[in-house]
């Protein structure tokens, strides 16, 4: 029986440094090698300065500035509350919430009651923390944030075009736009 104890006890503690130890260095290598920005939480800088992370969406409510899908994270983007709202498309909080949701982004924006709202304009993502937005719905922001920062809506519609993302391995998903990183571009470019 001792002997058993022992062999049990000798394998228990190889396998905790084999696979405790060894096998999340090795995998944390692997990673920090090969996948140097995705491993460290791809944080966006400016001036040195994180501001953000190009994979977690945030909160812009300012009208210079694109606004992301709507959140069911918490309070919003909360990295610690993710997850969907669990309300199916029968829920009437649900219909109640969208109706609502076009009528603000349609008065926000300037569009008439008959203009058709991208579907991720009014919707949460299942994470709550998508940060990409359709192409639609970018267009459909545009003219907004060219009036408030008081530059042609062709500048911010040529920004929007430099900042779209193709379909993940070229036939996955849809065309986005990170809301971050767009922007900030516009606050670069000053406009």
């Amino acid at each position: 029986m001792r002997r058993q104890l022992v062999t049990g006890l000798l394998m228990t503690v190889v396998l905790l440094a084999l696979m405790g130890l060894a096998y999340p260095l090795a995998t944390t290598g692997v990673a920090q090698v090969l996948f140097h920005d995705r491993a460290n939480g791809s944080l966006v800088q400016e001036d040195g300065v994180v501001v953000g992370s190009s994979l977690i969406g945030q909160t812009f409510t300012e009208p210079q500035y694109f606004h992301p899908r709507p959140s069911a994270a918490g309070d919003g983007y909360d990295g610690l509350a993710s997850g969907g709202s669990n309300l199916g498309p029968s829920s009437q909080t649900l219909q109640d919430e969208v109706a609502q949701r076009i009528t603000d982004y349609r008065s926000e924006n300037g569009l008439s009651a008959d203009t058709a709202v991208p579907i991720d304009a009014v919707t949460a993502s299942a994470s709550g923390l998508d940060p990409q937005i359709s192409v639609a719905n970018a267009r459909l922001q545009a003219p907004r944030v060219a009036e408030t920062r008081g530059v042609p809506v062709e500048a911010v519609m040529a920004a929007i075009d430099d900042h779209t993302q193709g379909r993940q391995w070229g036939f996955l998903g849809e065309e986005a736009v990170n809301v971050l990183e767009l922007n900030l571009a516009l606050d670069r470019a000053g406009a």
